[in-house]
């Protein structure tokens, strides 16, 4: 007997969420210099959430300008021990605020509910009581003796986890002693906004925060502005890239943390029912906008038979739908934007050839939506196995030997990210090791921990975000 899922919204009343939002700049929302204001929707449904502001030239330089004055007045002069203190209290307050940072979250994301409520918002917390804890002890980091703080950092955050990207920028520049200039992505702006009244609960000196919104342009503004001495990125490779040719030959310092076309390697000794709950997690958690996702899946012939029945039998118990519901296991796709590439790059997907399938799968009819898909017959030539496509959509490849599994996962331009999948430890540890890959997982996927470093190589970016190396892109030693 199959069970009947009855819904199981949570409550959007938790969430105030105002008709406007200014700047937060010095302490305080300010109104643009420039005026301009676009507007953020629910993907779910395709609703306007919000008018917020856009971020000039003048809003920009005011921004960095704040920054820059608490960074030398304030910040900068602080023992470690009291910017823990302002940190530890931000990540208490998150903790008390924790049911209506998921709710907004999921609202202006897309993604479940259970994900924002049960991976998203904890991790946040943690990265602030974890860096709360380096900043009286910067000079046992192994960084040097006397480990001083660059000045201002000019942070650009992408859309799949605006809140924990947030949290992985700002926690370890406050720890360091910087101040920063934040600016979230356009389409998901609204859980930095309440993060800035959270710094304002938290009694944060003004200017030490400062968020900015808008679009790309605003961005290129704070990364390019000459008060910022330090940039840290992470989105797109293409944008990197750009970003990288504009602090080329300045005195910044500049992490990336890029795009990934993951390899999920499932040898013939793997723990099958495991290994699926793995291939389930790494590619459709967050409905695929991950950039570590377990986006090719390579299975060892002797099993993909047997593993791609298992596959899709798991898959065809996945829900799609309202992000709010707490059985919704694949939210909405963040924007149309989004959806028309993941839309276009499968149509070519099948069009090279490789065979295409998705659960029955009943989408609403409102909002931006794209049901489970995994490709089989695919090549190292299809687009499908080299392009990074950001959805819910997996491509399975199959090897033989351990070597072909190593050869084909190192045969892309990115490097975030692996997974492998056996009961030999030996294998794991012998093939991790020649996997030229960021983060290697064993017998699991997407498990993050603010103590543990993450980061890629090649395309993939450069820089280590998280644990004590994460502190490294914001000190001078």
């Amino acid at each position: 007997m199959a069970f009947e899922y009855a819904p199981a919204p949570e409550s959007p009343a938790i969430v105030n969420i105002r008709p406007s939002y200014g700047l937060f700049i010095n302490g305080e929302f300010v109104d643009p210099k420039d005026g301009e204001r676009f507007k953020t929707v629910n993907p779910a449904n395709e609703e306007v959430l919000a008018e917020v502001a856009s971020a000039g030239p003048s809003d920009v330089d005011t921004a960095v300008a704040a920054a820059r004055a608490a960074y030398d007045t304030v910040w900068r002069r602080l023992p470690g021990r009291e910017r823990a203190k302002y940190l530890f209290r931000i990540a208490r307050i998150i903790q008390e605020r924790a049911r209506e940072l998921a709710v907004l979250e999921s609202i202006d994301n897309g993604k479940p509910i259970r994900e924002s409520r049960d991976v998203d918002v904890p991790l946040v917390a943690a990265h602030f009581f974890y860096y709360a804890g380096w900043a009286d002890k910067l000079p046992y980091a192994g960084l040097g003796p006397d480990p001083r703080p660059l000045g201002v950092a000019g942070q650009v955050i992408p859309w799949n986890f605006p809140l924990l990207m947030l949290a992985w920028k700002i926690a370890p520049a406050l720890a360091a002693g910087n101040t920063v200039v934040l600016k979230p992505a356009e389409t998901t702006p609204l859980s930095a906004l309440l993060f800035a009244e959270i710094c304002q609960q938290a009694d944060l000196p003004p200017g030490v925060v400062n968020i900015v919104t808008g679009a790309g342009d605003t961005g290129r503004l704070l990364v390019e502005h000459d008060g910022v001495d330090k940039v840290a990125f992470t989105g797109s490779t293409e944008v990197g890239r750009l970003i990288a040719k504009s602090v080329a030959g300045t005195r910044k310092r500049l992490t990336l943390e890029l795009g990934g076309k993951a390899a999920n390697i499932v040898f013939d000794d793997a723990p099958i029912d495991q290994a699926v709950e793995g291939i389930v997690n790494g590619i459709f958690f967050n409905q695929g906008h991950v950039c570590c996702a377990g986006s090719r899946l390579l299975v060892q012939e002797s099993v993909a038979e047997e593993l791609l029945d298992a596959l899709k039998r798991r898959m065809a118990q996945l829900r799609v739908g309202d992000p709010l519901d707490k059985n919704t296991d694949v939210g909405a796709i963040n924007s149309a934007a989004q959806l028309e590439k993941i839309r276009s790059l499968s149509e070519i997907g099948e069009s090279e050839g490789a065979q295409r399938w998705s659960p029955p799968c009943e989408l609403p009819e409102r909002g931006f939506w794209f049901a489970p898909t995994i490709f089989t017959g695919v090549s190292q030539a299809h687009r499908i196995a080299r392009e990074e496509i950001f959805g819910p959509v997996l491509s399975v490849l199959t090897f033989r030997t351990p070597a072909e599994a190593v050869e084909k996962a190192n045969n892309t331009p990115y490097g975030l990210s692996a997974g492998i999948w056996s009961e030999k430890g030996s294998r794991i540890l012998a093939v991790a090791d020649r996997l030229r890959a960021g983060v290697v997982w064993a017998n699991t996927f997407n498990k993050f921990d603010p103590t543990s470093p993450f980061g890629g190589y090649k395309e993939s970016g450069y820089g280590r975000e998280g644990g004590r190396h994460g502190l490294e892109a914001y000190l001078a030693h």
